[in-house]
């Protein structure tokens, strides 16, 4: 068949059988069922527009705490993984937790919002909030990291698994380097790529080195990256939640907004609302068995 919905469950609710009949009673045609992970993620092949399959599909499980995804069931494997780092691939935004060393999380979380709703540009919205970090000390840079940031669940999994299949991993973040070389090398990442603060006399300056990385700069890296890897663009697979990261989810043969906000929700062409970072791995149609511990 030509078509595949997938069907992804959680830790709160696991996929069961009354979920996937209810699926398959919503697709034209489906084919047997083909669990990728008992009680976590299953394949339903099927023919037929996949649009209006996975909008039926999202009805029949109205309600239900399911992530799905109706796809082509050829060239589901990419070979270049892109990824938004601040609550993607780690659950914090890192320049709120620097806000909260000076007190001020609460005004630039807002303008945080914003900026990955759309609301903002994400330039002039970085400079601002970057401002107001002025005289934050390196040693305040380096408590974050250690106390605050945490990986997203299944962070580890994707990259170990996709690199082991020797397919290339790349973090490409709007945030900082400070960061993302940090995130990267504990993770798994080939490469990373961010913007970068300034400091004089290992205190923040309240500026950032220009230009400025951000939505744009993402696309350029996707589209980089794919080119010096000889890559078709279907081969792609780009995942983040801001506004930022639209262009290169747009453009990635599979682009995952990934617990994201509306704007990017509604514009991807696969979402995941409840899973962690393993369901990018059971889109790619990879079975538990396959799925490496980093």
């Amino acid at each position: 068949m030509k078509y595949v919905l997938t069907l992804i469950g959680n830790k709160a609710t696991p996929l069961s059988s009354t979920h996937v009949d209810a699926a398959r009673s919503a697709l034209p045609a489906p084919g047997a069922v083909d669990w990728l992970a008992a009680g976590m993620a299953c394949d339903i092949p099927f023919d037929g527009d996949p649009a209006a399959s996975e909008a039926a599909a999202r009805e029949a499980l109205k309600g239900a705490r399911i992530d799905l995804s109706a796809q082509s069931n050829e060239g589901r494997r990419k070979k270049l993984l892109v990824a938004d780092m601040d609550s993607t691939v780690i659950e914090q935004e890192c320049i709120d937790e620097l806000a909260a060393e000076l007190g001020i999380k609460p005004q630039i979380a807002e303008i945080t919002e914003r900026a990955m709703n759309g609301e903002i540009g994400f330039e002039p919205a970085l400079r601002e909030r970057v401002g107001l970090l002025k005289g934050l000390p390196l040693e305040a840079l380096e408590k974050v990291y250690r106390e605050r940031i945490t990986f997203m669940p299944g962070a580890r999994e994707l990259v170990a698994t996709m690199r082991g299949d020797g397919h290339a991993c790349a973090l490409v973040s709007g945030g900082f380097t400070f960061f993302t070389e940090r995130v990267a090398h504990a993770i798994g990442f080939n490469t990373n790529q961010a913007n970068r603060l300034i400091f004089v006399d290992n205190k923040l300056t309240g500026g950032v080195a220009e230009p400025i990385l951000g939505r744009e700069a993402k696309l350029e890296a996707l589209r980089r990256l794919r080119d010096e890897l000889a890559l078709k663009p279907q081969e792609t697979l780009a995942v983040g939640d801001g506004a930022n990261d639209l262009a290169m989810i747009e453009e990635a043969g599979l682009g995952v907004a990934y617990h994201a906000k509306p704007v990017v929700a509604e514009a991807a062409s696969a979402r995941i609302d409840h899973g962690d970072l393993t369901a990018l791995l059971y889109l790619q149609g990879y079975r538990q068995e396959e799925i490496r511990i980093g």
